[in-house]
């Protein structure tokens, strides 16, 4: 448990450092204002701090630098929240996908680090679904949407199923749950299940669970924009290898949907810092992002990716008011 002295000079260690970019020593902090401590004061404090994991020496340096630990509890119990109005440009009301696009690019502009948007979530409800028999244990699943949408995926089964009873598997969906949700199909098929031959009952909950897991999510789901911003990241420039895995991160859009879509179960502003995320787990990188919606509902999430040294103040207003521009801009569009 940090006292009130430890609690103040992590504070002004971690605000520096992410003004400064330089390790921070125990003289600079003594010197800080708001401060009254002598410097031996403050390199006990300092090294009580390290003990503790949340500050470190970076190499032969005299100055300390924040963990991810030290910024979690910074961003945690320390940050300051200015509600200063940000100057933002508005997002126009268009086509959906154009609203996602310039949401990115104005995340991106106004943080200078990376922007990310994760589309809204397509509907779950299914028109039509077909089984084709691949191989022993591999079925082809082949969905449309009533908006036309086509999705396919191959599912691995527990059993091998003939095409005959895959048709009469398809037909049977069809015939009963078309036009329905796939929660909705889930909660009939469990309480019909005992009615169904076994073998078939298993092969529709898999084709549910399927369904229920993307309808499907594709690459374009997600749009990301500004990530040579990070070129410019000094924290970066000493190892282009970890910035190379920073932009295999961004590559790899699967991955940013996953954290994302976590996200999108918490509400307000949520931060991961460093590895916390395990899906950018990468000790300076962090992700700042919240949740969007359209007529009051949530139907997605958009964020900012840059180092763990940066200013959070700043990154929690840009993403909070770019949350409430892209849902106004959906709802808009929608009405």
């Amino acid at each position: 448990m940090l006292d009130d002295r430890a609690k103040l000079l992590l504070k002004t260690l971690v605000e520096r450092y992410i003004a400064d970019g330089q390790p921070v020593g125990s003289r600079t902090l003594s010197r800080a204002n708001g401060i009254e401590l002598s410097p031996a004061t403050v390199r006990n404090v300092m090294a009580d701090l390290e003990e503790m994991g949340l500050i470190v020496s970076p190499h032969t340096s005299a100055g300390r630098i924040p963990t991810a630990r030290g910024y979690r509890i910074f961003v945690d119990t320390m940050l300051t929240f200015d509600r200063q109005q940000l100057q933002a440009p508005s997002l126009v009301a268009e086509q959906p996908q154009k609203v996602i696009t310039s949401a990115a690019q104005l995340l991106s502009n106004l943080s200078n680090f990376v922007g990310v948007v994760m589309a809204p979530k397509r509907s779950s409800v299914f028109h039509h679904i077909e089984f084709l028999r691949l191989s022993d244990k591999r079925v082809l699943v082949i969905i449309v949407t009533p908006e036309g949408d086509v999705q396919n995926r191959v599912i691995f089964t527990d059993a091998d199923f003939s095409q005959t009873q895959l048709v009469e598997a398809s037909n049977y969906l069809n015939a009963h749950f078309s036009g329905m949700a796939i929660d909705q199909v889930r909660e009939r098929l469990q309480a019909e299940v005992d009615s169904l031959r076994s073998e078939i009952a298993s092969l529709m909950q898999a084709a549910v669970n399927f369904s229920s897991e993307a309808l499907v999510q594709s690459e374009d789901e997600v749009v990301i924009s500004g990530e040579r911003n990070l070129l410019s990241v000094s924290d970066f420039s000493s190892d282009m290898g970890q910035l190379r895995r920073a932009f295999d991160v961004f590559e790899q859009k699967a991955q940013l949907m996953r954290l994302l879509d976590i996200s999108s179960q918490a509400e307000g502003v949520r931060i991961y810092i460093g590895g916390e995320s395990q899906i950018v787990p990468f000790e300076d990188l962090s992700v700042v992002s919240a949740n969007y919606e359209v007529d009051g509902q949530v139907v997605g999430t958009l964020g900012v990716i840059g180092p763990t040294r940066m200013p959070y103040e700043r990154m929690i207003q840009i993403v909070n008011i770019t949350s409430k521009l892209i849902s106004n801009a959906l709802s808009h569009k929608t009405n």
